[in-house]
Order: structure tokens, then C-alpha cells, then sequence
């Protein structure tokens, strides 16, 4: 049975959500009015990490404080380039996925933070052992049974979203590795900003639609028929 098929028997036949996922805002609001009509019109806006650039709390309330004037049902993880304050905030807010799985109405949002070190050095950088070992602890305590929506700010490796305008592979072995056993619907990702495309891992559908910064995003619905995303440029 395909994908779309596996996830028909998971779903209630009149169930939809819609979503917005928003990587790399770089601390760069000015796009989110372009799409005020599309952010006002989804049941959650999930924020891929990289929400500030190099910043602390006060960065990272401004983007959520300007996502909230047209969406308040948000769900964050932090990028490598947002530092410890920034999680902080989040958890304050009550909108941090980072490590958690979160069930609302029928799926289940999944999220990890952060990102491989790279040739210059961020505030939240793990490394491929801390991705193993966090995602192996969230695979055991999920129920597969259910639809799950995979929040990742670093791409899996050997995926059209890890590759470098070098042409050189740089995603997650661990974060792959997940995939490939949990199989959730949809992973939204980013950090690679030329890793842009949607591309498969079996039955999950990877999803990078470049920075919101340079005015990418992705629209997705969730019905009896799985998921149906698309990647937009503002």
C-alpha cells in the first residue's frame, strides 16, 4: 500500500489540518505581512529553527510577536543559530516543540533543534551522537500508529535538502536513520538555505522550502489522505 494509503486508515475520514512551516526567518520579519491571508488561514504555524541570528529572547519574541498579529497557534524549535535564551523563551511561551512530541487533535508533532557544527561556529550546534542518541529515546516512546508530523531543523543526510551549492552532502545520518524507522508523514527541516526541494525517505516526504528570509515557505494539509504540501516563494 502507498504512502497515502497507510495514512488514510490513520486519519478520521472528515478530519483536515493546515499548516504553515517557516524556516531560517533570520530574524527577518518583513515577509510575514506578504502572507498575511495564508498565516491567518491554517490551524498552526510551525517555525523550523533559525528564528533569530545570533540573537537572544528579545529577537526571538519580536518574529513570534509578528507571526502571532496574524496566527497565535505556533510551534517552534530553535536553529543552530539561536542561542540558549532563545529555547527559554519558548518554553515560557508555551510554544516549544524542541525534544518533545506534542498530540494535537490527531497527530502528533514531533521536534529537535539545533544542528551538526559546521565551518563557522553558532550558539546551538550537537553533535551526530546527541542526534542519535535524542532521537533514539523519542522513536521508543512514540505510537507509530498515529500520523506524525517530524520538526527538524537539520536535514537527513543523502537528501536533495542536505546538499550545498558544492554539491556536497551534509545532513544527519541519526536524523535519516529516524525517518527510515518512524516513516512520519512530513519532515519540515531547513539550515541547508540551498538545499531547497521536496524529496522522499520512503513514505515521508522531506520538505525544505528555503529561508522564509529569502521568502520561502511551505503549505501543507493533513486529511483522510495523508499529506498534501507545496513549496511557496513570496
Amino acid at each position: 500500500m502507498d504512502a497515502e494509503g497507510q495514512y488514510a486508515r490513520r486519519l478520521n475520514p472528515f478530519y483536515a489540518m493546515k499548516l504553515i512551516a517557516l524556516p531560517d526567518v533570520h530574524g527577518n520579519i518583513s515577509r510575514l505581512d506578504a502572507i498575511a491571508r495564508e498565516l491567518s488561514g491554517v490551524d498552526l504555524v510551525l517555525l523550523v529553527g533559525d528564528i533569530t541570528n545570533g540573537g537572544g529572547a528579545a529577537d526571538a519574541a519580536r518574529v513570534i510577536q509578528a507571526v502571532r498579529r496574524h496566527n497565535r497557534n505556533i510551534l517552534a524549535i530553535p536553529g543552530n543559530w539561536d542561542d540558549a535564551e532563545v529555547s527559554a523563551y519558548f518554553q515560557r511561551e508555551g510554544i516549544n516543540l524542541d525534544r518533545l512530541q506534542i498530540l494535537l487533535d490527531q497527530v502528533v508533532f514531533v521536534g529537535v533543534g539545533g544542528a551538526l557544527p559546521g565551518p563557522v561556529s553558532t550558539p546551538n550546534e550537537i553533535t551526530e551522537a546527541e542526534f542519535e542518541q535524542v532521537l533514539a529515546e523519542t522513536a521508543a516512546e512514540l505510537d507509530t500508529t498515529t500520523p506524525i508530523v517530524f520538526v527538524c531543523h537539520q536535514p537527513p543526510a543523502q537528501t536533495l535538502n542536505d546538499q550545498t551549492s558544492a554539491h556536497l552532502h551534509v545532513g544527519s545520518r541519526a536524523v535519516r536513520a529516524f525517518i527510515e524507522a518512524v516513516q512520519p508523514m512530513v519532515c519540515f527541516t531547513g539550515h541547508i538555505h540551498e538545499g531547497v526541494g521536496i524529496d522522499t525517505i520512503g513514505m515521508t516526504r522531506i520538505v525544505n522550502p528555503g529561508p522564509l528570509s529569502s521568502g520561502g515557505y511551505a503549505d501543507a494539509e493533513i486529511t483522510r489522505w495523508g499529506v498534501e504540501v507545496e513549496r511557496r516563494q513570496v
